[in-house]
């Protein structure tokens, strides 16, 4: 498919037919001699006489040359271009941070599976997060681990492969044993500052409470809202155990609610299945579809057989004189 990336220039195109037209024709000063009787002289040999000066008249083949290389030139002018197939590019609109609590009371097997046997917790988490996963085309997304330290396991990206191969190989205790919520915080809003995307996404899943954040979750909540950053946080722990390992859903719900999300208690795998599919109704996907064409640009071809007639014309021309000197 060819098209024209400048079409007005084709306007062009009549100029010289114009110009013919409006202006008048070059008139060529001779010497002349003055003849005595010329009139009765003229009239006796039956010719008509006529005032005014030579007009140069134009050989065919040069005015057809010269129209050649005149629509040859506008065309070029115009920048004819061929257009390549459609390409889309699908642009993500939203960035999704996966933070995931690794730390020692995750190793617990005590939460039901699909068969409802228990499971352990992190293998139960990493079904469905998986599972997720595969349904967030459109989005990038990221994988932070936390545990006495926070970590980022993967950053932003639309590799989803690499993500969930990343999120397999993730075992209890890599990142410590405590668990420390408000580092995670802080670490997925860092990783959100080299984002341009507005839309931004955290999802922290949880089995304990703060017991080794440097950075106070509230402090950590206060600067997402700031940053732009909606919380969604998932407890998947004991709300009744003691200790480092018991679930502190009030400090979830007061984290999430202070970055304009929700906080959810899940009990089993088929509860977490619903709690991302209401995250996904409460934060529906946009994606940005680009469509472009490769483009090729073909004005040198038009400027190169113009510049070929041209010099055709001019050894043309230097040939015929050449003939007349040796005559």
């Amino acid at each position: 498919m060819f098209e024209f990336s400048h079409p007005f220039v084709l306007l062009l195109l009549p100029l010289p037919l114009v110009w013919r037209w409006l202006v008048p024709p070059f008139r060529q000063r001779q010497d002349a001699l003055r003849v005595p009787f010329f009139d009765q002289i003229a009239e006796a040999a039956g010719l008509t006489v006529q005032e005014g000066a030579a007009i140069v008249a134009h050989k065919r083949r040069a005015l057809i040359g010269g129209g050649i290389m005149w629509i040859l030139m506008v065309l070029a002018l115009a920048g004819p271009v061929r257009l390549g197939p459609p390409q889309e590019i699908t642009k993500a609109t939203r960035d999704v941070i996966m933070a995931i609590d690794i730390s020692g009371s995750m190793d617990t097997v005590d939460f039901p599976g699909d068969d409802g046997k228990p499971v352990q917790r992190l293998a139960a988490v990493q079904g469905v997060v998986e599972a997720f996963l595969q349904d967030r085309s459109g989005d990038r997304v990221a994988l932070i681990v936390f545990g006495t330290r926070a970590y980022v396991q993967a950053p932003l990206t639309e590799d989803l492969d690499t993500v969930r191969e990343l999120l397999a190989q993730t075992e209890v205790g890599m990142a410590g044993p405590h668990t420390a919520l408000g580092d995670s915080m802080g670490l997925a809003i860092k990783t959100f500052e080299a984002s341009e995307i507005e839309e931004r996404l955290l999802i922290l899943l949880s089995d304990g409470n703060d017991t080794a954040s440097r950075m106070s979750p509230v402090n950590a909540a206060e600067i997402a809202h700031d940053k732009g950053v909606r919380m969604f946080a998932i407890g998947v722990g004991d709300p009744d155990a003691s200790g480092e390992d018991r679930l502190d859903m009030g400090l979830l719900t007061d984290l999430a609610k202070r970055t304009g999300g929700d906080a959810y208690f899940a009990t089993d795998a088929d509860t977490l299945d619903r709690v991302y599919a209401e995250i996904d109704a409460l934060n529906p996907r946009e994606q940005e579809t680009l469509s472009w064409r490769a483009q090729e640009n073909l004005a040198h071809w038009p400027l190169m057989v113009a510049l070929g007639i041209g010099l055709l014309m001019l050894v043309s021309l230097w040939l015929r004189g050449l003939g007349r000197v040796r005559a």
